[in-house]
């Protein structure tokens, strides 16, 4: 597992271009886009998110008829479940990657290990900083969105559908919780860097420019108000709970994942599954580009769509010198 001394210096760099998936080709790759969206958009993780939510709906949440009124007390069961859970996610992989550090610098895309004496970070320790702001406050802004949302359909606010009457609906709706959670947050982390935005609450995000686990949602509590408002599609449009619960579980455990800062996660040998998100990497190392996600490039849409390589690094520096050139004219 080991990488020759200047991978080292340099941190890991994947070596081939983010490519745009298959389902956005033109002209249209039909067979290429259905395999991308049966076998490769959600393998592995995506499944694994959805096996937890059905297991937490089944075994972990509150009765319908518990949840049909507010209270604290249920309320705090949803919290404490997502909480193990974020501990699971999050604090097995700090665990593995940097604490046993089990595979050392093997695809780790910064060559350096979290700030231990930092003092931006509180008690200038990143991690333990990351942690405080994931539990205090993104765990619970987290578990009171879903929370209210889970209260809507059990008081009869919104109509359950159930899996055996709606099973295509059902489906069609867990592939519409990553398009969705894609889109929500480009727009969302697009607003977080107008300047006032991102003075008040964003630039804590961002003072983790090497990422770990527990940066996924290590945010401001502003910034998590508005991140997990993804919850609100379902405040008008109707899903089965276990979709609720879904979607909680990508935005609030998914980004351990993809904050890792390992390209790969390697287990035994040479297996392994992918993990850290290079294209979101990149947005923590630059700033100015890739403010989405690969699922739903909007950022191709809107110019700021950075692959990885130089020649794209090269054009992103035009734009934003075009950029800054525009606004000194005006």
């Amino acid at each position: 597992m080991s990488q020759n001394p200047s991978s080292r210096l340099r941190g890991y760099h994947p070596p081939e271009p983010i490519e745009v998936p298959p389902l956005y080709a033109w002209p249209p790759r039909p067979v290429a886009a259905i395999r991308w969206l049966a076998t490769q958009m959600l393998v592995p993780w995506g499944f694994i998110f959805l096996g937890l939510a059905i297991v937490s709906w089944l075994f972990f949440t509150p009765s319908m008829e518990s949840m049909s009124t507010l209270s604290a007390g249920w309320i705090g069961l949803v919290w404490l479940r997502n909480a193990v859970l974020l501990g699971l996610v999050a604090g097995g992989l700090h665990w593995w990657l940097y604490m046993r550090r089990a595979q050392d610098r093997t695809r780790k895309f910064n060559a350096h290990w979290l700030a231990t004496d930092d003092r931006k970070f509180l008690w200038r320790n990143q991690a333990r900083d990351n942690v405080f702001w994931s539990v205090v406050s993104g765990c619970t802004i987290w578990s009171l969105y879903e929370s209210v949302t889970l209260w809507l359909y059990a008081s009869g606010r919104m109509p359950v559908m159930p899996v055996a009457e709606t099973p295509v609906y059902f489906g069609v709706m867990i592939w519409a919780v990553f398009f969705w959670s894609t889109f929500h947050f480009y727009f969302v982390h697009r607003a977080l860097h107008w300047p006032p935005l991102y003075n008040l609450a964003h630039e804590l995000h961002h003072r983790n420019v090497n990422t770990g686990p527990w940066t996924g949602i290590s945010m401001h509590p502003v910034e998590h108000l508005l991140y997990f408002s993804v919850f609100m599609l379902w405040w008008i449009v109707p899903v089965h709970p276990i979709i609720i619960i879904l979607t909680g579980f990508f935005q609030g455990l998914s980004p351990a994942v993809s904050h890792s800062g390992f390209e790969r996660l390697q287990l035994v040998g040479t297996a392994g599954v992918g993990a850290g998100d290079h294209f979101h990497h990149l947005h923590h190392k630059h700033f100015n580009f890739n403010y989405g996600n690969t699922t739903a490039p909007v950022d191709k849409l809107f110019g700021s769509w950075h692959d990885g390589t130089a020649e794209s690094m090269a054009r992103m520096k035009e734009r934003l010198r075009s950029l800054r050139s525009r606004r000194l004219a005006s």
